[in-house]
């Protein structure tokens, strides 16, 4: 069944309390008049199908387990915040710090993004079609970021683990990030990532990883042990 909310007549308080109870039944949801309402489709944990039809605040599509969000239009800052699993996608732009803190599922933008995409990412897959700003993958810790534009300043900053990849420029490595080799296999699994998107494109990327100097658990561990 398909059930369609109108934001103009609902407090985003009311939007979310909505949104929770028809996604326990599985449905397919449509919301019109979104206006750009900030902390809409906040902490939903079940599969359902939501479908906006406009742009969104910032927060949107964040904390949450298992729905497929679809934005037809641009996206504010922190879209798709500690997403756990399910699927986000907007079709035009996304602000600052897209799927900050992400765990699982995946992201992606049909346009470009804002500075910090993939901050503190812990899995999962990041794709922007267009270009991200500045310190994309700051404090990454797993996951896929996969940018088919250019990147900004600092890519990678602080990065443990988890990959990166730009088809386009980079302004500059980030402190312990290094670029190395695409592998044959590495490349497969991005551009079918891409096709899975309808994405019909098969261009070399860079792949940035950590470089791993900023290693130091073991080292503190001996230091907080020697005090006990």
């Amino acid at each position: 069944m398909t059930y369609t909310l109108d934001a103009d007549e609902l407090s985003i308080r009311e939007i979310n309390k909505r949104l929770k109870q028809l996604s326990r039944t599985g449905a397919e949801i449509h919301i019109v008049n979104s206006r750009a309402r900030h902390n809409i489709i906040v902490g939903l944990l079940d599969r359902c199908k939501i479908t906006v039809q406009g742009s969104v605040g910032y927060y949107s599509a964040s904390v949450s387990d298992g729905p497929e969000v679809i934005i037809e239009g641009n996206a504010g800052w922190a879209l798709g915040e500690n997403l756990m699993s399910g699927t986000v996608s907007v079709t035009r732009d996304a602000g600052a710090s897209l799927a900050a803190g992400m765990r699982g599922g995946s992201v992606y933008v049909g346009g470009s993004a804002g500075a910090r995409a993939g901050i503190s990412m812990k899995g999962g897959t990041l794709l922007v079609r267009g270009n991200t700003g500045f310190l994309t993958g700051f404090m990454m810790q797993e996951g896929r970021i996969i940018v088919l534009g250019d990147a900004g300043e600092s890519v990678g900053d602080s990065m443990y683990e988890g990959t990166i990849y730009v088809a386009g420029n980079i302004g500059s490595l980030g402190s312990d990030a290094k670029e190395e080799e695409a592998s044959e296999d590495d490349l497969i699994g991005v551009w079918q990532t891409l096709e899975d998107h309808g994405i019909d494109q098969r261009p070399a990327f860079k792949k940035i990883v950590s470089a791993r100097r900023l290693y130091h658990f073991d080292s503190l561990e001996r230091l907080e042990m020697s005090a006990v």
